[in-house]
Parts: structure tokens; C-alpha cells; sequence
């Protein structure tokens, strides 16, 4: 869920350069016109008006000749006798056309007057001081910003909530648990802290410089990243004050009408999903209507050819457009393919079938295609709707469309067989194709590339053990439990990949060639930026075995990030991993609060705090309701039906 600084990333899918300091992802301006343009302007019209007078007008002569040479005129003919058009026609000769005459002469008279008037309102312009046009520009202005602003505060139909269980709770019993949910609780009332009081409305923190940071996923504008992608962690938590904090700044602060150019999937997942979850958390209507505000703004990302979307797009111009390094212009997989969840609840909370159709119409299309081996590639050009470079993976740039395919599932309360037979296609491909298990035993998932198969693994795809777990209730062929033991497979792989490194935190990614095995080998991917995906695998695998290893294992990474990433300014990536004194990177990642910490604290509560059979969780670790069948029936709102 992360991308370096010139790339896009977060919770899961594009994969960082290593060009400093990261700045990761898992993507109003004021109108001036000087008076001297304004001048120009008017100055220009009445130029044209006058041109146009001189060349448009009717010439009576040109008319003469035109009504001389009217012989036949068709028009519609009229029934004396019946009052009723005929629908044929008739032929109206020359000695009656005095009818059309007279109407000529008033369309010519019409004409006359209002290039005289229009004149007269270019001669009055002239007239008026710098001052005066000024002040008429900005009362136009202000009249465009007050109907926004009623557009935007137009409140949203009503829809039956569905049940919400579990949205707070999960105290264990046992008392070491206990309290080791309470030091995750205080990791994050630390992490957020420190943001609220060095980097409060910036969209991450520099925790050791002790100011704002914002990665050029977010455009060059201030959004509050951190604040909501942490509402639902410190809801959870029960850190209810923080909560109003975070919620007071997105009443007062959070515009989306900035020129500026931000990653469609990063705003989706971090912002769109945030906002829901909030909102399906608390119940606070203002989460909802922000919510619908954003996704408005991604739309034109939409209007490209075939309808798959442009990566990033302009909040206040619309224009969208791709990243440059990505196959000749093409858009991800792991970006298009990561919006559907959240869409569906737009959908469904608006009655407005626009969002449903948007990411149908993108699964319809990737039906159509072919794929190399049944596998999809990671790139698909948008105006062409063809594949860009044959390059497959389960981490960075093809991760979280699996993951969506499923969830899709099983957030329709299971109805969605498509999304169900797309992602049991995928995983049996993948399965044929990628997964691997290296000499000394590990099984990893490596990345099919230009026809051969890479044996490396990137910290991104360690959450596919959690994914198959998630899947395996359902799967075909009665291969819960085949899928059940390769989740808990892909967990001890990248279990191995932390545990051989000092400072017992995992690589960004790491080999399995030779004698090496779930170790980086390249200085570039030896770093660490507070990554949960192998303690979301972790928890999804302890709700479904109970297995006390995860929790251990859960407990050590912790541990780990509160030795080596715990700084007094809240918590920072580390540059190396294999390093005994590692360099901070400086940087406190939104996805930290929003999953990692997130998921720790779920790890160490209890199964009744947000079921998996009540709720689905977005790739940025947001919760979402499972809209159950029971919860669909209002009349009002096409979506559902």
C-alpha cells in the first residue's frame, strides 16, 4: 500500500523506489483574471459583435431574390376541415408566401435588436472603472461558491442502515492479552499524538524533523490523510476524544474543490473508505456526505475509452492521467480493480446506480479478455483496452484486485457468484503458476515476468496467506481445507522473512534463490515503512484457527516496531533492516494507524469485535457491513435492487 515518491502506493500494491526518503501510498485555486485580460476580453466582443453586424444581418435584397425564387415551399399541411396536421406535406406556391414573408422580416428584426443590445452591454462594460468589473467578477464568484456549497450540504436519501454488530467490545479475558491490547492501544495514542501536534492537517508526519509530510499521492494539497485514516482505529480503540478531534477538522476542514492531482485508488481506499467506515461506526452523517463529495470528484477519472480509469485525476479540473513509468501509459490492476468495494456502498447509501455501473462495467470488460495462462497481467492500456507488458503478480501492482474479487463476494452476503467463480480462476492459475516452495521448505509466491517465473516475494503478497484463509469457506471442490494449510504456509514463509533479519522486522521483499531464502539480497529492498500485511495474515488466521503462534508471532513484530521505529516524535520507517543500528526514514505513514496498528489490536481482542461474518474489511484495513439480503429492501433505492 505503498509507492515511492514519484510513484503511487499504499496499503498494498505499488511497490517503492528507493529514492530517498519514502514517501508512500499501500492517488482553490482562486480565479485571477488581471484587469488587463478582462479588458482585453470585453474589448474582443465588441470587436466580434461588430464583425458579426456587418456580416450577418439579413440583406433585403438576398431576401428578394429568395422569395422570388420560392416556387415550392414544404411545409407540414394543415386540414381546414379536421384541424389536424396531415402527415404528409403540401405544396405552398409563390402568390400565398406572404405568410413566410412576414415571419422572415421578424426574425430578421430579432436578430437586429439583439446585436443592438449587445452592443450597448459591451459599450456599458467599457464604461465601468477596474474597480467596478472587478467587483462584478467577484460577485459572479461568490454567487458559483454558494450554489456549491448548497449542492454539497443537499442531503442524501434515506437507507435502512444494515445491522451493525460488534462495533465495539472484544475485551479478553486473559489478562496478559489484555494487556498486551493496552500497549497497542498506547502505540497508537502515541502515533496520533504526536501527529496532532506536529503534523495536524498534513496528510502524514515527520516524526523526527517534527512537521508535515505529504507523498505526491495526495497532490500538493493538505487532506488530512492521517486524520481519515485513523477515525475508525481510534473509534475501535475507544478513543472516542481523538475521534471528535479527527471528526471536528473533517467538518471544518476538508475540501476537496483543490486544484490538485491525487491517486484515484490511494483517495479511494484511504479516504472513501475511511469516510464510510466512519460513518457506518459512529453513525455521523457528515463521514457520508464527504464520502459521496470525493467520489463525485473521481468520476471524469472514468472517461477514458474503454472506461478503465486514468491512475491519477485533477479534484478541480477533472483531467486524469497515467503514470508515466507504467507500461506506455497503461492503468493497474491492482489501482482499477481496488475500487469496488467501496463503490457498491456509494451506491447503495446514495441510490445512485452511477458508482455500481462504473465498477461493473471494468469486471464485465476484464471477463472479455483473454489472460496469458489464466493469469491477469498487471497492466491494461486505456484507450486501446489491451494488456501493456506481460507481468503478473499477487504483490505490488496486482494484489488487492484478488483481494476484491473475493471480498466482493462476500460483502454481497455471498450472492455474488461472478465476483466468486472470477476469484476462484484467478487463485488456481495463480496457484499452478506462481506458488512455489523453495528447497529449505518455505512456499512463497513469486512473479511471473516476460514468460518466466521470478522467485521473489514482496512483503505486499504476505497478506495473500490471509486472503486464502478468508476464502477458503466456499472454495470449490470441497478445498477449504487445501487453502486453509497454504494461508498458514505463506504466514510461516513471511514469519521467516522477519525473524532472519536484526531488528526481527521483515524486508520490503525478499529472495529465494540458492542458499537464499526469505532474505533481501538488494540494499533497495531492505527497508521497512511500518508495513502490516503480515500481521493482517496473522489475525485473519488466528479468527479462523486459534492457533497461538500468530498471536506470538504478532506480539514479537510489535515489539519489534516499538524497539527500532518508536521515536519521541511518534513512530518512522527504518532504512535496513539487516542493520543493528538502523537510519529512520523519517516517516510516519497514514496506513500505520489505519492498519497495522489496527490489526495488532484486533489480534489481541476478541472474535465478538467486528465479526467477519458482519463485516469486510478494505484493502486499507477500513471496516464495511456486509449488506445482507434483509438490509436491501428499501423501495427507494434503485441500487439494491
Amino acid at each position: 500500500m505503498t509507492t515511492p515518491a514519484l510513484l503511487p502506493l499504499s496499503g498494498r500494491r505499488i511497490p517503492p523506489l528507493n529514492l530517498g526518503p519514502p514517501s508512500f501510498p499501500h492517488h482553490r485555486a482562486t480565479l485571477r483574471l488581471s484587469e488587463k485580460f478582462i479588458l482585453l476580453l470585453i474589448l474582443s466582443a465588441f470587436i466580434t459583435l461588430c464583425f458579426g453586424a456587418f456580416f450577418f444581418l439579413p440583406d433585403s435584397s438576398k431576401h428578394k431574390r429568395f422569395d422570388l425564387g420560392l416556387e415550392d415551399v414544404l411545409i407540414p399541411h394543415v386540414d381546414a376541415g379536421k384541424g389536424a396536421k396531415n402527415p404528409g406535406v403540401f405544396l405552398i406556391h409563390g402568390p400565398d408566401g406572404h405568410r413566410h414573408r412576414e415571419e422572415e422580416e421578424r426574425l430578421r428584426n430579432k436578430i437586429r435588436a439583439d446585436h443592438e443590445k449587445a452592443l450597448e452591454e459591451a459599450k456599458e462594460k467599457l464604461r465601468k472603472s477596474r474597480e467596478e468589473i472587478r467587483a462584478e467578477i467577484q460577485t459572479e464568484k461568490n454567487k458559483v461558491v454558494q450554489e456549491m456549497k448548497i449542492k454539497e450540504n443537499k442531503p442524501l436519501p434515506p437507507v435502512p442502515i444494515p445491522n451493525l454488530v460488534g462495533i465495539s467490545g472484544g475485551d479478553p479475558e486473559d489478562n496478559d492479552i489484555r494487556e498486551k491490547r493496552e500497549k497497542i492501544k498506547e502505540m497508537m495514542k502515541h502515533a496520533w499524538d504526536n501527529y496532532r501536534t506536529y503534523g495536524w492537517g498534513h496528510n502524514e508526519l515527520r516524526p523526527i524533523a517534527r512537521k508535515g509530510h505529504s507523498p505526491n499521492i495526495f497532490g500538493s494539497s493538505q487532506m488530512g490523510a492521517t486524520i481519515v485514516d485513523a477515525l475508525d482505529t481510534l473509534y475501535i480503540m475507544g478513543l472516542h476524544a481523538e475521534f471528535l478531534d479527527g471528526q471536528r477538522w473533517i467538518e471544518d476542514n476538508l475540501d476537496f474543490s483543490v486544484n490538485s492531482e491525487v491517486s484515484v485508488f490511494e483517495v479511494n481506499i484511504r479516504f472513501i473508505g475511511g469516510l464510510l467506515a466512519a460513518y457506518y461506526l459512529s453513525g455521523e452523517e457528515i463521514f457520508k456526505i464527504k464520502a459521496v463529495q470525493l467520489a463525485e470528484k473521481l468520476l471524469p477519472a472514468f472517461n477514458t475509452p474503454t472506461g478503465i480509469p486514468w491512475a491519477m485525476v485533477n479534484l478541480k479540473s477533472g483531467v486524469g492521467r497515467n503514470w508515466g513509468w507504467a507500461s506506455a501509459g497503461s492503468s493497474i490492476l491492482a489501482e482499477f480493480g481496488t475500487l469496488h468495494m467501496e463503490f457498491i456502498h456509494l451506491s447503495y447509501l446514495t441510490g445512485d446506480l452511477i458508482y455500481y455501473k462504473k465498477v461493473m462495467h471494468i469486471r464485465k470488460l476484464l471477463q472479455k479478455m483473454d489472460r496469458p495462462n489464466g493469469l491477469y497481467p498487471n497492466y491494461l492500456n486505456p484507450r486501446t483496452g489491451r494488456w501493456g507488458q506481460y507481468h503478473t503478480s499477487v504483490g505490488g501492482l496486482g494484489d488487492s484486485f484478488y483481494e476484491y474479487l473475493l471480498k466482493a463476494w462476500l460483502m454481497s452476503d455471498k450472492t455474488d457468484h461472478e465476483a466468486r467463480k472470477m476469484y476462484d480462476d484467478a487463485i488456481e492459475a495463480i496457484e499452478k503458476h506462481l506458488i512455489k516452495k523453495s528447497r529449505g521448505g518455505l512456499v512463497f509466491i513469486g512473479e511471473w515476468k516476460n514468460g518466466h517465473l521470478e522467485k521473489k516475494m514482496g512483503h505486499l503478497a504476505c497478506f495473500a496467506g490471509g486472503m486464502f484463509a478468508l476464502g477458503a469457506d466456499g472454495s470449490r471442490t470441497d478445498k477449504a481445507g487445501h487453502y486453509l494449510e497454504l494461508g498458514a504456509e505463506i504466514a510461516r514463509t513471511c514469519h521467516e522473512s522477519y525473524d532472519r533479519t536484526a531488528l526481527k522486522l521483515g524486508p520490503e521483499s525478499f529472495k529465494f534463490d540458492g542458499a537464499v531464502e526469505a532474505v533481501a539480497v538488494r540494499q533497495a529492498e531492505k527497508y521497512y515503512i511500518l508495513r502490516p500485511e503480515v500481521i493482517e495474515t496473522y489475525w485473519y488466521l488466528w479468527r479462523f484457527t486459534h492457533d497461538p503462534r500468530y498471536r506470538q508471532w504478532g506480539w514479537e513484530a510489535a515489539l519489534a516496531i516499538e524497539k527500532y521505529c518508536r521515536v519521541s516524535g511518534g513512530f518512522s520507517g527504518v532504512k535496513d533492516v539487516y542493520s543493528s543500528t538502523p537510519t529512520h526514514d523519517d516517516v510516519q505513514q497514514s496506513f500505520f494507524l489505519a492498519e497495522t496498528l489496527k490489526y495488532l489490536y484486533l489480534l489481541f481482542s476478541g472474535d465478538d469485535l467486528l465479526p467477519l461474518d458482519h463485516w469486510v474489511f478494505n484493502t486499507e484495513a477500513h471496516p464495511l457491513p456486509v449488506l445482507h439480503l434483509a438490509n436491501t429492501t428499501l423501495s427507494g433505492n434503485p441500487a439494491v435492487r
